[in-house]
């Protein structure tokens, strides 16, 4: 069987939300470690009081009991684990696995047994469900009945908001009242933030970042006030999951950052992370609200009742002793300016990345913290504004991408380095690893920083190189042949001339009585501005606005099944991945969709052919009151009267060039520079005295189609 035991997928019930984690059996503790949060629960196993096997909603769960009160339930676990579990509790811990059945009988009165932090409600001796008293908020008393409250999750779907009990009064004890005793029960072991008695310390007026402002901080012996000009906070030590003194780029200022599930809350806005900043320069001499006595006997030597130093290091070191969790500082990373972290921004906003031993942080906003245990892989990309800059990206297990751009290219090998160190899987790192087999060096860390940072980046260098020698190649041999192609005053001459001379033959050709061919390629380049200005009117389309009119009495059409579902599931999707754009909320609607069942695409199916019936009924009805009939009709008469309206503006347009053409001879003969223009306006008039004569022959049919619609030419002929 091996000294450990370890289990996978096996969940834990937190304020109604399952959070996934694994579970190992060792013959010290027993740990747990939750895969969405990182906090690990370690129960020391001469801690342990008593172990319960039982059938639970997510197979079988077991529920551990310790010394000091406290209970913990993991649930996930097969019928086939029980005997293995079992013989390894009794070897390992001298406890008993005890099989223990809950009452489903669904009755409303029993007994209420306080055991530790639960409030287990049993009937005829049997748990019917037990309440967390530490997820308790208020403890509201009546009458004869007790109220209690709950803190809510924000990652659960359904939340249990209230739970009256009723207390009937008791005959036995006269000078005790029931529902009192029952209150106060609750409230010695319930989550309730009362702020009785004086603050071991007060911090004044500092410069919070998230939430902005500037905020008294109150440290009280079970939580932390944040009192500030508009909001007040108070948030209990058992939120504190991480502490991160982190210092800034320019080596003069210290975040201090507090790392809090469940978040405080203002409004909808969720804050994750408390970020403190403070100025090195600035000092400060504390005195606790305590006695010397209290003060060994309550921290162990950790804090004195006098104390001085940076205003920092005080408030870093309070918030160590009372929260009783180490603080993380960045490791070993040193950036090309010497400085621990790097500048980089997140969704549009500059802030500073820590590399740190076990992950990553970036300050500020928005604050975000990516443990290695969750990365699947990083990549590093190409700057999409400039050449000076790269991006680095890490992509989660759960499927998250975060991209961290603008980082100077200095940082490159620092950053590579770190993360090779690490071991995290690198994307694009396949061609270093053919460079290296090359090499003949199987050690990845045998040449010096500078070779082993990338193959990426030597790619691109070489790139450029091969370019540059191109075009220096390229332009030492072809250099005379492009000066003599290439000369904008001469080919502006050359075209003049030919022009010219074309005009002059015209003329003397014109003089002489010319030839059917130069006739012809007179015509030829006249057709063509036809054409050109004809291409010009059609541009603006009125005949499709009369398409697109819609009748606005007519039923809209339903909805696919996949819209249907998309509709019901777009803010589930958006509150379990806080932040996303509405691009990723469609990428992540439609990778759910792709892997729900058949089953569960069935009740979505049976609303769309729903929807789908309710639309074609509602047609019919519309259809039947003589609905969409008058407003398609009109439209198609719309179009037939602006096509005539435009045939005729197509025809009287040609007259007032053939006009205009005609006085322009005379100008042509008394100006000079004026032959290039002579070609076009004699043709014009040869066309015009053509048309005159008689339109059936083929230049002029030709005209015709290709210059005016058939209802032109109707009009013409009249």
């Amino acid at each position: 069987m091996g000294d450990t035991l370890e289990f996978n997928e096996i969940y834990q019930e937190v304020k109604g939300a399952w959070n996934d984690g694994r579970l190992r059996l060792s013959k010290q503790a027993v740990v747990y470690k939750n895969n969405k949060t990182g906090r690990v629960d370690n129960i020391a196993a001469s801690d342990l009081s008593g172990c319960y096997w039982r059938r639970v909603s997510l197979g079988h769960g077991v529920r551990l009991e310790t010394k000091s009160g406290n209970a913990y339930k993991y649930d996930g676990f097969r019928e086939s684990d029980f005997e293995k579990m079992s013989n390894y509790f009794k070897a390992n811990y001298q406890v008993d696995l005890t099989e223990k059945d809950l009452c489903v009988k669904g009755w409303n009165w029993g007994t209420a047994r306080f055991g530790g932090q639960l409030l287990t409600f049993d009937i005829n001796d049997q748990p019917a469900f037990e309440v967390p008293l530490t997820n308790v908020s208020q403890c509201t008393p009546g009458k004869n009945e007790v109220a209690l409250e709950f803190h809510q999750n924000d990652d659960a779907e359904v939340s249990l908001m209230e739970v009256r009990f009723y207390v009937p009064p008791s005959s036995t004890d006269e000078g005790v009242d029931p529902v009192e005793a029952f209150s106060q029960q609750v409230l010695s072991k319930a989550d309730v933030i009362q702020a009785t008695g004086d603050a071991v310390c007060i911090f004044r007026e500092l410069q919070c970042l998230t939430p902005r402002g500037r905020y008294d901080i109150r440290i009280y012996p079970s939580f932390l006030h944040l009192h500030g000009k508009t909001f007040d906070y108070k948030i209990p030590y058992t939120t504190v999951l991480r502490l991160f003194l982190l210092p800034h780029k320019d080596q003069r200022q210290m975040f201090f950052v507090i790392s809090l599930d469940p978040p405080i809350k203002q409004g909808q806005t969720r804050y994750h992370f408390l970020i403190l900043l403070f100025s090195k320069e600035e000092d400060l001499t504390l005195t606790l609200n305590m006695t010397e006595d209290d003060v060994e006997k309550r921290f162990a030597g950790k804090l004195n009742r006098n104390m001085s130093g940076s205003l920092y290091e005080m408030v870093s070191r309070v918030m160590k002793a009372l929260v009783n969790r180490k603080i993380t500082v960045p490791g070993n990373f040193q950036g090309h300016s010497g400085a621990q972290c790097i500048t980089c921004s997140y969704k549009a906003s500059s802030g500073l990345l820590y590399p740190l031993e076990r992950g990553f942080i970036f300050v500020h906003k928005p604050p975000l913290h990516l443990r290695f245990d969750e990365v699947s892989c990083v990549n590093f990309a190409r700057g999409t504004t400039t050449t000076r800059s790269f991006d680095f990206e890490i992509e989660s297990k759960q499927g998250g991408q975060y991209t961290f751009s603008s980082i100077e290219r200095e940082e490159y090998g620092k950053l590579f380095d770190f993360v090779n160190a690490k071991k995290l899987n690198i994307k694009n790192r396949g061609h270093k690893e053919k460079n290296k087999g090359m090499k003949g060096g199987d050690n990845a860390y045998s040449d010096s920083d500078d070779d082993q940072h990338d193959a990426y980046l030597e790619r691109m260098k070489q790139e450029g190189k091969i370019r540059e020698e191109a075009a220096n190649d390229s332009s030492d041999d072809s250099g005379d042949e492009t000066d003599e192609s290439f000369n904008p005053g001469e080919e502006d001459d050359d075209v003049a001339e030919e022009y010219d001379s074309k005009a002059s033959e015209s003329e003397s050709s014109g003089e002489g009585g010319g030839s059917d061919d130069e006739e012809e390629e007179r015509k030829k380049p006249a057709k063509k501005p036809k054409l050109v200005k004809e291409k010009v009117e059609r541009k603006p389309r009125k005949k499709a606005e009369g398409k697109k009119q819609k009748d606005p009495g007519a039923p809209k059409r339903p909805l696919s099944t996949y819209m249907l579902w998309l509709n019901a599931n777009r803010d589930k999707i958006r509150s379990e991945y806080p932040g996303i754009s509405i691009t990723e909320v469609s990428k992540k609607a439609g990778e759910l969709w792709k892997n729900m069942t058949k089953e569960n695409k069935e009740e979505w199916d049976r609303k769309a052919e729903e929807a789908k019936r309710d639309y074609e009924r509602a047609m019919k009805v519309y259809k039947e009151s003589g609905g969409g009939t008058s407003s398609s009709a009109t439209p198609k008469k719309d179009k037939k009267s602006s096509s005539k309206g435009k045939g005729r503006d197509k025809k009287s347009k040609p007259s007032s060039k053939s006009s205009s053409a005609t006085k322009s001879p005379a100008k042509a003969t008394a100006g000079e520079n004026e032959s290039f223009k002579s070609k076009e306006f004699v043709s014009s008039d040869e066309s015009s005295g053509e048309s005159d004569q008689g339109k059936k022959s083929e230049g002029s049919d030709d005209e015709e189609i290709a210059s005016t619609p058939p209802s032109s030419a109707d009009s013409g002929s009249d």
